[in-house]
């Protein structure tokens, strides 16, 4: 029986959005050790806020601070803390419904174990010690004594009424990695597959009712949702069906821009892959352009496809492949 393969795969990527002055206000809050809420039109108060009422869609602006105390309303353990969660040791995640506020915000409990951690405990805030205007700035909560309406972590009572929402220097917008740590284990048709290319052949599966070819193969037709087993060799060349050209460089990725990456046809596919184009200028390559895979030394996948010299395939052998 051949060894199942697996590799380790990492997608990640920056995420970067700007804020309307609810969302704006929030986080310049955080980074001032003040708790906003916003205000709905019955009178309640969201703590995470939002920028349009949950149930009439209006736009809504009406600040009010809320306690940096409050009571768990319900939670789960963390016996092992992953990296970027908020501590380094076991942990409690907890549903906090903060004094003055209507809902809850979700984040990490300091506490020794699960023992220490039931529904209804009080809490309050444990502020980060450096603080930008994110989150974090909440860097988790403690177990507290004290009852609500009493002076928070601020050493201040919470005011009535609303908040302007007005602070110096506010935060205007925030980058948050997103990033997704996993183990990739391909089934038995993407197996062959890569086996496949590690010996520079390009393997896929026909089909038994359609008999259309899928290159990479699914092990099943997404057409007919029958199992597919039959292996059709395809290629090498193949014909570039659409593009698109890259002007932005990616993180760890030594190919300088702009670049075309596209996706093509190879011959006796009926699945068009996506692959880098090299070879020719990027304002060069277009629909129809005839292709063949680069190789480089000890790779087990064409580091790109250059041009062939033939002539441009005809629109009709390809416009199906769209």
């Amino acid at each position: 029986m051949p060894d199942v393969l697996s590799a380790p795969l990492v997608v990640e990527f920056p995420f970067t959005r700007s804020l309307g002055p609810v969302q704006s206000a929030f986080l310049t809050g955080l980074r001032e050790r003040v708790v906003l809420g916003v205000r709905t039109t019955d009178g309640r108060t969201l703590v995470p806020p939002v920028e349009y009422d949950p149930v009439t869609a209006e736009e809504i602006r009406d600040l009010v601070e809320v306690a940096p105390t409050g009571t768990v309303t319900t939670w789960a353990w963390n016996h092992a803390p992953r990296r970027g969660q908020p501590l380094t040791t076991p942990f409690a995640w907890v549903l906090v419904r903060l004094d003055g506020a209507d809902t809850a915000l979700l984040h990490a409990l300091d506490a020794p174990g699960p023992d220490a951690v039931r529904t209804g405990m009080r809490v309050r805030v444990r502020w980060a010690e450096e603080r930008t205007g994110a989150i974090t700035d909440i860097a988790c909560f403690e177990p507290y004594d004290g009852e609500a309406g009493e002076p928070g972590a601020t050493g201040k009572s919470v005011p009535a009424g609303g908040h302007s929402g007005v602070f110096g220097d506010p935060i205007t917008g925030i980058v948050a990695p997103a990033r997704l740590d996993y183990t990739y284990s391909p089934g038995r048709a993407q197996s062959a597959y890569i086996e496949a290319l590690s010996a520079r052949r390009t393997v896929g599966e026909r089909c038994p009712s359609c008999r259309k070819v899928y290159v990479p193969p699914r092990g099943a037709c997404p057409t007919c949702g029958v199992a597919t087993a039959e292996q059709v060799e395809v290629g090498p060349r193949g014909t570039v069906t659409t593009f698109c050209i890259v002007n932005i460089k990616a993180k760890n990725l030594d190919i300088e821009v702009p670049y075309v990456y596209a996706h093509i046809a190879l011959d006796g596919a009926d699945l068009a892959l996506h692959a880098r184009i090299g070879g020719i200028p990027y304002d060069q390559v277009r629909m129809g352009l005839r292709v063949a895979p680069v190789w480089t030394e000890g790779a087990r996948y064409p580091d790109h496809y250059r041009p062939t010299g033939e002539p441009d395939a005809a629109y009709e052998t390809y416009k199906e492949l769209l």
